[in-house]
């Protein structure tokens, strides 16, 4: 950020004010943890937080400090409206456009508050006044570290902010193996750690604390497993009886699609899962190398991301999405094969 708008942030939060804090749909271990992480350190300021997710995520991040202050709109909109509506300043992290908070981006779009984004994905909307934005951040908790050194307070990280950054920087950068991972993420990592972040028990929260019923759904992900050894791609299917099957929990899927991209000469991974909910299959790509999955995502599935790492979705059924997606990689067969 500039360094006037830093100076205006500072000289904004020396008087309390009304503060909404906002994740994508659907949060992953970044999303809760940055917004969880700057939560406690805006209560340092003695300002009025809430943060008002747009829906549940996986009971393997609800063990960080403030977890359960969270409000989801989802079940909560009569509460959540009102509290946009009087906010002050609405934060957004992990994300640059309003569409990716699903039902509250009508409330976020109309709503006349100062708009803060801290975000580290490609190609962001401009709804915000100040715009903290950098593509090459490991992760958004990165960028709220940076960001609160900025404001001259990192002596107010305490453990409870450095648990929560921590455990965003440790999922986002996939235990520190991304491209993404720099030498500074790690002495960030460091000075969490320093601060009261307990490194190897976030990670047996996040990690090592997998259902039965989980491990049978990978087993049965990974027997579904195809290559597509001419575009050096790989994917995984999932129907929503394979899900049912094994009492599917929202987050079980986390981290399937790296077992596809960890074969041998594969540079290019997806998988597709069933949603019968939302009549959708959700689409998870990864890659390595300079093939950008963000691009791939945004001209056919509607999605988007990082480079590497994009996501995206599909109202074909299951079938037709990966007949299309088959369809589609010969156009890429070049690119696929000169990485």
């Amino acid at each position: 950020m500039k360094k006037d708008e830093i100076t205006k942030i500072k000289q904004l939060l020396k008087t309390p004010k009304k503060i909404v804090i906002v994740p994508h749909k659907n949060p992953d271990g970044d999303a809760i943890g940055s917004t969880l992480g700057l939560y406690h350190f805006l209560l340092k300021h003695k300002q009025h937080v809430k943060i008002i997710a747009p829906n549940d995520y996986p009971d393997f991040l609800k063990w960080m400090p403030g977890e359960s202050e969270i409000l989801k709109y989802d079940s909560q909109k009569e509460e959540s409206d009102v509290l946009i509506s009087q906010a002050d300043v609405i934060f957004t992290l992990d994300f640059n456009a309003l569409n990716r908070t699903g039902d509250m981006e009508e409330a976020l779009s109309t709503s006349d508050a100062l708009k803060i984004m801290i975000d580290h994905h490609q190609q962001p909307d401009s709804y915000a006044t100040y715009m903290y934005s950098d593509v090459s951040m490991s992760s958004t908790c990165e960028m709220v570290y940076n960001f609160i050194s900025m404001l001259g307070d990192k002596n107010l990280i305490d453990a409870d902010i450095s648990s929560c950054l921590y455990a965003g920087i440790l999922t986002d950068t996939g235990s520190f193996r991304f491209p993404s991972t720099t030498s500074k993420t790690h002495q960030v990592a460091g000075d969490l750690i320093d601060n009261g972040a307990n490194h190897s028990e976030i990670y047996n929260q996040i990690f090592d604390n997998s259902s039965y019923e989980r491990m049978q759904l990978l087993g049965r992900a990974l027997s579904n497993l195809k290559v597509l050894p001419e575009y050096r791609t790989a994917y995984i299917t999932l129907s929503q009886n394979e899900l049912n099957e094994f009492n599917f929990k929202k987050g079980d899927t986390e981290g399937f699609v790296n077992y596809a991209l960890s074969l041998n000469n594969i540079i290019f991974a997806a998988i597709f899962i069933e949603d019968s909910q939302n009549n959708i299959i959700k689409i998870s790509l990864r890659s390595k190398g300079d093939f950008s999955v963000n691009d791939f995502s945004r001209a056919h599935f509607e999605g988007g991301g990082h480079t590497n790492a994009a996501g995206g979705k599909s109202e074909l059924n299951l079938i037709s999405t990966v007949e299309n997606f088959i369809s589609i990689l010969p156009s890429y067969k070049n690119a696929l094969n000169n990485e």
